[in-house]
Protein backbone atom coordinates (compact mmCIF):
# COMPACT_ATOMS: atom_id res chain seq x y z
CA UNK A 1 0.00 0.00 0.00
CA UNK A 2 1.14 3.51 -1.04
CA UNK A 3 0.81 6.59 0.90
CA UNK A 4 1.41 8.68 -2.31
CA UNK A 5 -2.16 8.25 -3.29
CA UNK A 6 -3.73 9.91 -0.52
CA UNK A 7 -4.88 13.48 -1.03
CA UNK A 8 -4.01 16.41 1.35
CA UNK A 9 -7.22 17.75 3.04
CA UNK A 10 -8.37 21.40 2.50
CA UNK A 11 -7.90 23.27 5.37
CA UNK A 12 -10.17 25.69 5.34
CA UNK A 13 -13.00 23.43 7.28
CA UNK A 14 -15.81 24.07 9.73
CA UNK A 15 -17.49 22.82 12.26
CA UNK A 16 -20.53 22.09 10.67
CA UNK A 17 -18.94 20.84 7.59
CA UNK A 18 -17.51 17.60 9.50
CA UNK A 19 -18.74 14.62 8.76
CA UNK A 20 -19.83 11.65 11.10
CA UNK A 21 -16.18 10.04 10.87
CA UNK A 22 -14.74 13.14 11.74
CA UNK A 23 -17.27 13.35 14.71
CA UNK A 24 -15.85 9.95 15.62
CA UNK A 25 -12.17 11.85 15.92
CA UNK A 26 -13.77 13.25 19.54
CA UNK A 27 -11.42 12.64 22.63
CA UNK A 28 -13.64 12.79 25.74
CA UNK A 29 -10.78 11.97 28.69
CA UNK A 30 -10.17 15.66 30.11
CA UNK A 31 -7.28 15.82 33.05
CA UNK A 32 -8.33 15.92 36.19
CA UNK A 33 -7.51 18.63 38.91
CA UNK A 34 -7.06 16.15 41.52
CA UNK A 35 -6.80 12.27 41.01
CA UNK A 36 -8.62 9.57 42.98
CA UNK A 37 -5.20 7.09 42.06
CA UNK A 38 -2.08 6.26 43.30
CA UNK A 39 0.55 6.87 40.88
CA UNK A 40 3.21 3.84 40.57
CA UNK A 41 6.67 3.30 40.67
CA UNK A 42 9.01 4.98 37.63
CA UNK A 43 9.30 2.25 35.13
CA UNK A 44 7.12 0.59 32.60
CA UNK A 45 3.90 0.03 33.45
CA UNK A 46 0.81 -1.90 30.97
CA UNK A 47 -2.35 -0.97 31.95
CA UNK A 48 -4.53 -4.02 30.53
CA UNK A 49 -6.59 -2.21 28.45
CA UNK A 50 -6.35 -4.91 25.99
CA UNK A 51 -6.14 -8.53 27.88
CA UNK A 52 -4.97 -10.98 24.68
CA UNK A 53 -2.87 -8.46 22.18
CA UNK A 54 -1.26 -5.04 22.00
CA UNK A 55 -1.73 -3.36 25.79
CA UNK A 56 -1.10 0.45 26.08
CA UNK A 57 1.79 1.42 28.30
CA UNK A 58 2.55 4.07 31.06
CA UNK A 59 6.31 5.01 31.11
CA UNK A 60 7.05 7.06 34.44
CA UNK A 61 10.42 8.58 34.94
CA UNK A 62 12.81 8.45 37.95
CA UNK A 63 12.27 12.03 38.24
CA UNK A 64 8.89 13.93 36.85
CA UNK A 65 8.85 17.59 35.55
CA UNK A 66 6.66 19.78 37.90
CA UNK A 67 3.01 19.64 36.46
CA UNK A 68 3.73 16.58 35.53
CA UNK A 69 3.40 17.07 31.92
CA UNK A 70 1.84 14.25 29.55
CA UNK A 71 3.29 12.95 26.13
CA UNK A 72 1.45 10.29 24.05
CA UNK A 73 2.99 8.57 21.36
CA UNK A 74 1.80 6.81 17.91
CA UNK A 75 3.79 4.25 16.66
CA UNK A 76 4.34 3.96 12.99
CA UNK A 77 2.78 1.57 10.46
CA UNK A 78 3.42 -2.31 11.90
CA UNK A 79 4.85 -1.35 15.36
CA UNK A 80 2.96 -1.70 18.38
CA UNK A 81 2.77 -0.43 22.23
CA UNK A 82 6.55 -1.13 22.70
CA UNK A 83 7.57 1.60 20.07
CA UNK A 84 6.87 4.73 22.03
CA UNK A 85 8.92 3.48 25.09
CA UNK A 86 11.79 2.70 22.71
CA UNK A 87 11.88 5.95 21.12
CA UNK A 88 10.80 8.37 23.54
CA UNK A 89 11.94 6.21 26.89
CA UNK A 90 15.71 7.94 27.80
CA UNK A 91 14.22 11.65 26.05
CA UNK A 92 10.96 11.33 28.62
CA UNK A 93 14.13 10.53 31.79
CA UNK A 94 16.09 13.67 30.33
CA UNK A 95 12.97 15.86 30.08
CA UNK A 96 10.72 14.18 32.87
CA UNK A 97 7.36 13.78 31.10
CA UNK A 98 5.16 10.93 31.37
CA UNK A 99 4.92 9.10 28.60
CA UNK A 100 1.88 7.19 27.19
CA UNK A 101 2.21 4.70 24.43
CA UNK A 102 -0.86 2.51 23.07
CA UNK A 103 -0.87 0.32 20.15
CA UNK A 104 -3.29 0.43 17.22
CA UNK A 105 -5.47 -2.52 16.80
CA UNK A 106 -4.45 -3.54 13.44
CA UNK A 107 -1.08 -3.03 11.83
CA UNK A 108 -1.86 0.26 11.59
CA UNK A 109 -4.15 3.12 12.99
CA UNK A 110 -8.09 3.43 12.04
CA UNK A 111 -8.02 6.56 9.96
CA UNK A 112 -4.88 6.00 8.11
CA UNK A 113 -6.96 2.77 5.59
CA UNK A 114 -10.56 4.42 6.94
CA UNK A 115 -12.33 6.70 9.45
CA UNK A 116 -11.30 7.14 12.89
CA UNK A 117 -12.96 4.51 15.39
CA UNK A 118 -12.08 1.98 17.44
CA UNK A 119 -8.35 3.07 17.85
CA UNK A 120 -9.68 7.08 18.70
CA UNK A 121 -11.87 4.71 21.76
CA UNK A 122 -9.06 2.94 22.98
CA UNK A 123 -6.54 6.44 23.22
CA UNK A 124 -9.29 7.50 24.94
CA UNK A 125 -9.77 4.67 27.80
CA UNK A 126 -6.31 5.06 28.12
CA UNK A 127 -5.92 8.78 28.57
CA UNK A 128 -8.87 8.66 31.02
CA UNK A 129 -6.82 6.07 33.38
CA UNK A 130 -3.77 7.99 33.49
CA UNK A 131 -6.01 11.30 34.18
CA UNK A 132 -7.39 9.08 37.13
CA UNK A 133 -4.12 8.17 38.36
CA UNK A 134 -2.59 11.60 38.12
CA UNK A 135 -3.43 15.28 37.79
CA UNK A 136 -1.13 16.12 34.36
CA UNK A 137 -0.51 19.84 32.82
CA UNK A 138 0.17 19.29 29.55
CA UNK A 139 -0.79 17.06 27.43
CA UNK A 140 1.24 16.82 24.03
CA UNK A 141 0.74 13.99 21.28
CA UNK A 142 3.53 12.89 19.44
CA UNK A 143 4.00 10.00 16.61
CA UNK A 144 6.54 9.01 13.66
CA UNK A 145 5.09 7.99 9.82
CA UNK A 146 1.45 7.00 10.40
CA UNK A 147 1.43 7.67 13.92
CA UNK A 148 2.53 11.18 12.98
CA UNK A 149 -0.23 11.64 9.92
CA UNK A 150 -2.86 10.03 12.57
CA UNK A 151 -1.78 12.63 15.29
CA UNK A 152 -1.78 15.57 13.31
CA UNK A 153 -5.51 14.47 12.14
CA UNK A 154 -6.31 13.50 15.81
CA UNK A 155 -4.54 16.51 17.50
CA UNK A 156 -6.13 18.85 15.49
CA UNK A 157 -9.46 17.64 16.01
CA UNK A 158 -8.92 18.21 19.88
CA UNK A 159 -6.83 21.09 20.44
CA UNK A 160 -8.63 21.48 24.17
CA UNK A 161 -6.99 18.18 24.86
CA UNK A 162 -3.52 18.57 23.06
CA UNK A 163 -1.80 21.50 23.66
CA UNK A 164 0.85 20.65 21.35
CA UNK A 165 1.71 17.97 18.67
CA UNK A 166 5.35 16.83 17.47
CA UNK A 167 5.12 14.44 14.10
CA UNK A 168 8.08 13.04 12.68
CA UNK A 169 7.88 12.34 9.35
CA UNK A 170 4.48 12.24 8.34
CA UNK A 171 3.00 11.82 5.41
CA UNK A 172 -0.56 13.48 5.79
CA UNK A 173 -3.36 14.37 7.49
CA UNK A 174 -6.57 11.83 7.25
CA UNK A 175 -9.08 12.82 4.51
CA UNK A 176 -11.76 11.98 6.76
CA UNK A 177 -10.88 15.27 9.22
CA UNK A 178 -11.71 18.83 9.20
CA UNK A 179 -10.26 21.33 11.03
CA UNK A 180 -12.63 22.61 13.59
CA UNK A 181 -11.50 25.94 15.66
CA UNK A 182 -11.78 24.58 18.52
CA UNK A 183 -8.67 25.34 19.58
CA UNK A 184 -5.02 25.10 17.87
CA UNK A 185 -2.05 23.21 18.71
CA UNK A 186 1.32 24.18 18.44
CA UNK A 187 2.50 21.83 16.38
CA UNK A 188 6.56 20.79 15.37
CA UNK A 189 6.80 18.72 11.95
CA UNK A 190 10.31 17.08 11.15
CA UNK A 191 11.23 14.99 7.42
CA UNK A 192 14.35 13.68 5.86
CA UNK A 193 14.96 15.11 3.18
CA UNK A 194 16.37 11.15 1.52
CA UNK A 195 13.13 9.86 2.59
CA UNK A 196 11.90 6.97 0.27
CA UNK A 197 9.04 5.81 2.33
CA UNK A 198 7.12 9.00 2.75
CA UNK A 199 9.16 11.58 0.23
CA UNK A 200 9.34 14.55 1.37
CA UNK A 201 8.28 16.82 -1.72
CA UNK A 202 5.25 15.29 -1.55
CA UNK A 203 4.36 14.98 2.08
CA UNK A 204 5.93 17.86 4.80
CA UNK A 205 6.75 20.09 2.10
CA UNK A 206 3.14 20.49 0.94
CA UNK A 207 1.50 19.46 4.68
CA UNK A 208 3.20 22.51 6.32
CA UNK A 209 2.40 25.74 4.38
CA UNK A 210 -1.22 24.54 4.35
CA UNK A 211 -1.36 24.02 8.05
CA UNK A 212 0.21 27.59 8.59
CA UNK A 213 -2.66 29.15 6.12
CA UNK A 214 -4.82 27.54 8.59
CA UNK A 215 -3.36 29.48 11.53
CA UNK A 216 -1.38 26.86 13.19
CA UNK A 217 1.68 27.69 14.95
CA UNK A 218 4.30 25.74 13.11
CA UNK A 219 8.05 24.89 13.25
CA UNK A 220 9.49 22.82 10.89
CA UNK A 221 13.03 20.82 10.72
CA UNK A 222 14.34 19.43 7.50
CA UNK A 223 17.74 17.38 8.54
CA UNK A 224 19.58 14.86 6.11
CA UNK A 225 18.59 11.58 6.98
CA UNK A 226 15.91 9.02 5.83
CA UNK A 227 12.44 8.00 7.23
CA UNK A 228 13.50 8.41 10.58
CA UNK A 229 13.80 10.54 13.79
CA UNK A 230 16.96 10.46 16.48
CA UNK A 231 16.27 11.00 20.13
CA UNK A 232 18.06 14.59 19.44
CA UNK A 233 15.27 15.07 17.34
CA UNK A 234 12.54 14.38 19.47
CA UNK A 235 14.06 16.21 22.42
CA UNK A 236 14.25 19.70 20.06
CA UNK A 237 10.70 18.97 18.88
CA UNK A 238 9.23 17.89 22.86
CA UNK A 239 10.85 20.90 24.42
Amino acid sequence: MTRRGFTILPIIATVSSCSAATAGARLTARPLRQSSGTMPKPGVHPLDMRRERRDTLLYIPKVLKPGRPLVVYLHGAGGDEQQGVKRLGAVAEELGFLLLSPASEGRTWDAIRGDYGVDVRLIDRSLAKVFAITAVSHVTLAGFSDGASYGLGLGMQNGDLFQSVAAFSPGFIPDSAGLPSVAKPRIFISHGTEDEILPIESCSRRLVPRIKQAGYEVRYVEFAGGHTFSAALATEGLK
